[in-house]
């Protein structure tokens, strides 16, 4: 059988395959500490799962519309309004099976042969994937500790040519943390106008962020850059809703009516019921996210603490989101191979940066227990002492 060309453009996702080897060896018996997965350890809030069961007692099984139910998806504008300065209605929404699924339909609405996409490194992996997939090019631009892994406006201008369509922006970032200031996403936002472009901001991670950091939303800080910027977020992240699959763009009318037909001839509408545990995750009691912010904040504080001492490792502390993107340079090993050999000898998951365009750095997630963050940082301690 031949494959589709375009199949052979893309790598399987390191993150989901760690991940994956890591749970299989734990059904083996196996004593696995991992730190692979974004995903958060702690159960999605009651009241959301209430709202689920309740809209199932309902009958709230049927299909929906394919881009969201409308209280949702008003919900979801209020929401963008009220906490992100964006002027969005209900008809700017679309809901997604993830936030990953309304990135991929954006690039398939937006991205034709050819058009180049400029995407900061470290970045998530699966952005440059998305954009080949599309028939696009991503133009890579590599970032480093010196301007705290995030793109500089001169980076972004000289990266932009007469073929370049879209720039990702990512803030908080994964896999490194990094919260662009105010003043930084000032400085993209006038490039980003003054070359012309597009912007999608990635806010996925944008109500988990430290020590006085504060998101912002480049599309709220004026109407050029407004009428350019497509957000995107999802439930995923701050409700503990990953494997709910609820995602969601926020755009011009005829972007979303593109994305809404891309949508219709593929997976038509989200889970129904679950759009319920959505509306509730919005319009109830914020408590639960801030909870689980804190919670967030000290196993932060714990594993940098546990890695500052380990010699020959070095990390940045993140500002946002629940991720260390630690710089092993000096163990002379390649992410793959540090990671293949912590896993193999000290049963500890971790993402090789390659995978994120940083092959001298791996990336932990604290989103996960205190106790296995503690043995979990003694194993990696006595991995790296044992070189």
């Amino acid at each position: 059988m031949k494959l589709a060309a375009r199949v052979g453009k893309v790598k399987p996702s390191l993150t989901l395959a760690i991940a994956a080897k890591a749970k299989a060896m734990k059904v083996e018996g196996i004593d696995v500490c991992s730190f692979s997965a974004g995903e958060p350890d702690f159960d999605t809030p009651a009241h959301i799962k209430a709202a689920a069961k309740q809209a199932l007692d309902q009958g709230k099984t049927k299909y929906g519309p394919a881009a969201g139910e409308p209280k949702l998806r008003s919900a979801i504008a209020r929401s963008l309004r009220s906490e992100n300065k964006l002027d969005y209605q209900a008809e700017n929404v679309i809901v997604t099976n993830g936030g990953k699924h309304g990135l991929f339909n954006l690039m398939l609405a937006l991205i034709e042969a050819g058009d180049e996409v400029i995407i900061p490194a470290p970045y998530w992996l699966s952005y440059p994937d998305m954009v080949r997939l599309a028939g696009g090019v991503p133009i890579i631009v590599q970032t480093n500790a010196s301007t705290d892994y995030k793109i500089t406006p001169d980076q972004l201008r000289a990266a932009t040519t007469t073929n370049t369509k879209l720039f990702i922006l990512n803030s908080p970032s994964n896999p490194t943390g990094v919260v662009y200031t105010p003043a930084e996403i000032a400085a993209l936002a006038q490039v980003v106008v003054e070359q012309d472009l597009l912007v999608v901001s990635d806010e996925i991670y944008a109500k988990i962020v430290y020590d006085g950091a504060g998101h912002i939303s480049i599309g709220s800080l004026g109407k050029e850059i407004f009428e350019r910027t497509i957000t995107s977020s999802g439930f995923a992240k701050a409700y503990s809703m990953t494997g709910w699959r609820l995602g969601y763009l926020a755009g011009s009318t005829d972007l979303i009516k593109a994305v809404s037909t891309i949508q219709g001839h593929s997976t038509s509408n989200v889970c129904t019921f679950a759009q319920y545990g959505a509306i509730a995750a919005l319009e109830g009691s914020q408590d639960c996210v801030e909870q689980m912010r804190k919670a967030f904040a000290e196993r932060r504080k714990v594993m940098l603490e546990r890695l500052n001492a380990i010699p020959g490792l070095t990390c940045a502390p993140p500002d946002g989101a629940f991720y260390l993107f630690i710089n092993i340079s000096k163990t002379g090993m390649t992410s793959l191979e540090f990671c293949d050999a912590l896993l193999e000898q000290r049963q500890v998951a971790a993402i090789p940066g390659i995978a994120f365009g940083a092959d001298d750095h791996i990336r932990l997630s604290y989103a996960t227990d205190m106790a296995s963050i503690e043995k979990g940082m003694d194993r990696l301690d006595k991995f790296v002492r044992s070189m």
